[in-house]
């Protein structure tokens, strides 16, 4: 019998550092409406993903997907580049 895979989340957000080996960080936003007000609220978050290739430069437009944890940090990886920083 197989068994099927969980789908795994996808996010898409922007690297914001590079400086280590084989990982990046990517700053993810999203838009929340206030529980009160009612107004809309940008709320950020930074996930520490794995780049294979050290191919995203800082800037770089990219998504990610959930993985196993591969470091005590890093519970990401690298799906696409969608688009270079300039």
């Amino acid at each position: 019998m197989m068994e099927t895979r969980k789908l795994r989340k996808e996010r898409t957000g922007i690297v914001v550092s590079n400086k280590m080996d084989k990982s990046i960080v990517v700053l993810v936003e999203r838009r929340m409406k206030h529980p009160k007000y009612g107004k809309f609220v940008k709320k950020t978050s930074r996930f520490m993903t794995h780049d294979e290739n050290n191919e995203c430069k800082e800037g770089d437009i990219v998504k990610i997907a959930e993985t196993r944890p591969l470091s005590k940090n890093k519970c990401w990886r690298l799906v696409e580049i969608i688009e270079r920083a300039k």
